[in-house]
């Protein structure tokens, strides 16, 4: 690869920092970086409308950095972002690129962390603060004059922090911040909440708007399978056997999901881990390491828990479930063919879900074309081509380096060259069917499967459960799950007939009632009422502030849920 970065040097960015970017390998700027840097540099406020994976980290991160006085130990630059994987992801980046900048200290800073470590990077004088709102603001009563010194406001992904319900956190981080300083705002949708932020907070903005939907997923190649939900592990197997993948992310609906099948791959070999909201930081981040160096090659995650995830050796990702939106399935495409590369993104489809498909295909301006599902021969083909190409390399020195051992063991077993060959073989796969009966009898599948025909007293597939507060359940009668201890479930009157979705209740309890979004539990919307599940402490004075709430212009009027 070209190392040429003359495009870089151009836009009179830092030498430090074009040496950075050398070393990374970057050959020229993308569209949001060229149009968005000179804007940055001449220290204009800007709002730069982009999708993810456009290059908009580097946009703001290389001319903020190139401004940064590395002898000042004190915050200068501030980036604040929707999620702690989106916080770890800009961190990192901005590590990066200030490599040949010593003394140069960058910190994440973002909730289910421990506050020491964050305290003592601050103490010790990081200049670049990478944080989400609600995290910032426990450091900012701890130190009022944290931001005292910050010259550069990023707001990443705004759109994304408005709607997880932080728009008094930032309002409370804009009063300690000094009122000379520089902001750029980044959002993929410029809605008025987002406008009215740039009214009140930015000063005669610089516009730069790039790349729409369909550039985002121009360059990955999309196709889906049509199946029934109770055929979707089986054809997944088998979609797994005939694609060429590096490393492959899955998406499903719930928490539960990401575990069974994670369990289910494992037991066929694959190295895989989920990737859940339920899971520690730590762990979390460990998973998302573990992709990046090769030690994992599938990640079975929720929507929410991949928020921010950018791992270069995605090849591939595997809508396991249907994503509720065309703007979630566009982030989830998202995660393969970054900044360039080319990705292909598979989205196995149910008989009802038809409909959502074609609007996916009408809002991305692009055709997701039909795959059938692997026969027994594609797959005994699959099989045989991997065995091929691990073999094929060991063969040239094979007679020489081991040709005494294989008379030796000949002789041992009393059995002739053909006969431990196959006995190996057997070895080596592990027992797995090579021919072409076996591999029919492997994976039964209902005829008619991937064709979109429901096989003779097969019944409806059921929805899953959701992730918490990410979408309604629509049934009227469903068995109550049992409430982990110190909760309860509160019931409104508003449903879906009302036009109510569960992230309507999310925002309208998180900001009129002052709740945490990690104290809601989950919330089922069924056609004619609510139910959402909420601590039992403090409940009867979060109903007291939710008293006069209204929600899709009506009554919210949310009361304990009597369940005998």
């Amino acid at each position: 690869m070209t190392q040429d970065i003359s495009n870089f040097a151009a836009l009179n960015l830092n030498p430090a920092i074009l040496a950075a970017i050398k070393a990374v390998g970057y050959e020229e700027p993308s569209p949001i970086q060229s149009q968005s840097i000179p804007v940055i540099l001449a220290g204009h406020d800007m709002i730069g409308q982009a999708q993810t994976g456009t290059g908009k980290t580097a946009a703001f991160a290389l001319p903020l950095l190139s401004q940064l006085d590395p002898s000042r130990r004190e915050p200068q630059i501030l980036v604040l972002v929707p999620t702690r994987e989106l916080a770890l992801q800009v961190a990192t980046a901005c590590e990066t690129y200030s490599t040949e900048m010593p003394g140069v200290k960058v910190v994440a800073l973002y909730g289910g962390a421990p506050m020491g470590p964050q305290l003592k990077s601050l103490r010790m004088g990081a200049q670049v603060l990478v944080a989400t709102p609600g995290r910032l603001c426990d450091h900012l009563r701890r130190d009022d004059n944290l931001l005292a010194t910050v010259q550069h406001l990023v707001l990443d992904e705004a759109d994304e922090m408005l709607k997880l319900g932080f728009m008094d956190d930032l309002e409370f981080i804009f009063e300690a911040m000094p009122e000379s300083r520089q902001t750029v705002l980044f959002s993929a949708t410029l809605p008025p909440s987002i406008r009215a932020i740039a009214e009140r907070h930015l000063k005669e903005p610089q516009h730069v708007r790039i790349a729409a939907k369909t550039q985002t997923v121009a360059r990955i190649e999309q196709a889906h399978l049509m199946v029934h939900a109770d055929q979707k592990p089986a054809s997944v197997l088998r979609l797994l056997e005939v694609e060429n993948f590096d490393a492959l992310i899955a998406f499903v609906r719930t928490k539960q999901a990401t575990l069974d099948l994670a369990e289910l791959l494992e037991r066929q070999g694959y190295r895989v881990s989920a990737l859940n909201g339920d899971m520690p930081q730590a762990q979390r981040e460990k998973t998302i390491e573990s992709l990046k160096d090769g030690s994992l090659d599938i990640v079975v995650a929720t929507d929410v828990a991949a928020r921010g995830l950018d791992v270069a050796r995605i090849t591939h990702v595997l809508n396991v479930d249907m994503p509720y939106d065309p703007e979630s399935y566009v982030h989830r495409i998202g995660r393969t063919g970054r900044a360039g590369r080319e990705g292909r993104a598979l989205l196995l489809v149910t008989p009802r879900e038809r409909r959502m498909l074609q609007v996916i295909e009408r809002v991305t301006g692009q055709r997701v074309g039909e795959i059938r599902l692997p026969d027994a021969e594609a797959v005994l083909e699959a099989r045989i081509s991997r065995l091929a190409d691990g073999v094929g390399s060991l063969l040239a020195d094979a007679d020489t380096t081991h040709g005494a051992l294989r008379q030796e063991l000949c002789e041992r077993l009393q059995c002739d060259p053909s006969t431990l060959a196959a006995a190996l073989l057997a070895k080596l796969t592990s027992g797995r069917a090579l021919d072409i009966e076996s591999v029919r009898r492997e994976q039964p599948l209902t005829p008619g499967a991937g064709r979109g025909e429901r096989p003779r007293g097969e019944r409806p597939e059921r929805g899953d459960r959701p992730e918490r507060g990410e979408r309604p359940d629509r049934g009227e009668r469903r068995p109550m799950q049992p409430l982990p201890e110190g909760r309860v479930r509160c019931r409104t009157a508003l449903g879906a007939r009302d036009g109510v979705a569960a992230k309507n209740l999310l925002g309208a309890i998180i900001n009129e009632g002052g709740m945490d979004r990690e104290a809601i539990g989950r919330i089922q919307i069924r056609d004619s009422f609510s139910l959402v599940e909420l601590p039992e402490e403090g409940l009867e004075r979060l109903l007291t502030k939710l008293k006069d709430t209204r929600v899709a212009g009506k009554a919210l009027r949310l009361r304990r849920y009597r369940e005998d």
